[in-house]
């Protein structure tokens, strides 16, 4: 049997959430170790701004993904404002009984009906869906917290730069338009064919200076 893959995600990511829907519905033999992440910790750790941060950058994403998630057959609606303190969201779903049913409610609410989440009270009616009764409280709970934090401490050891990434054996894969070659490596190494790997190890020709 194929070991789980781990999956780190924020629902911040609306291509998190294209990345979920299409495995749910396309690959549910998958198994997914789903591993909630904080997106800005990581972006602070690499030292790069999100896409919504860059207005030009911003508009295109959006494009982008609206039009990506048309063309998988994928309902989405951005929520009323983005980005977004994704906070309370993320430890809802460590704080739920049923983590996968969880992030299914979680992403349908934010992208499918494009309901705010940055905040626990926008998440009450999810919470009660889920059998969690008194939501603040379970969000403060320290185990909660600190799984929230050792997930993104183990993404940044293995070297997450973004989200949704699977790991896949020792590989990271990154985006929803890595889906694909990911599940193909899980099938077969040989994925990663010889001049994939042989571009890992070329020399930069110049660098750019970088800010300080």
């Amino acid at each position: 049997m194929t070991a789980p893959l781990d999956w780190y995600f924020d629902v911040i990511s609306p291509f998190a959430y294209l990345q979920w829907r299409r495995l749910r519905r396309d690959h549910a033999g998958v198994a997914l170790n789903p591993k909630p992440v904080l997106f800005a910790a990581i972006l602070n750790h690499v030292g790069q701004l999100g896409p919504a941060e860059i207005p030009q950058k911003r508009r295109h994403t959006y494009r982008i993904v609206l039009w990506q998630a048309r063309q998988a057959g994928i309902p989405l609606v951005f929520p009323p404002a983005h980005p977004f303190n994704p906070l309370p969201a993320l430890r809802l779903i460590l704080a739920a009984p049923d983590r996968m049913a969880a992030i299914d409610a979680v992403f349908a609410h934010i992208w499918e009906h494009g309901k705010p989440a940055d905040g626990i009270d926008a998440l009450v009616d999810v919470a009660r869906e889920l059998g969690v009764d008194d939501p603040a409280t379970a969000i403060a709970r320290d185990e909660v917290k600190r799984e929230l934090l050792a997930n993104g401490e183990e993404a940044l050891r293995l070297g997450v730069f973004g989200v949704p990434t699977l790991k896949v054996r020792d590989e990271l894969f990154w985006g929803f338009d890595a889906t694909e070659l990911a599940l193909a490596y899980r099938d077969d190494e040989n994925a990663l064919d010889a001049e994939m790997r042989r571009v890992d190890a070329i020399p930069e020709a110049v660098q750019r200076r970088r800010p300080a």
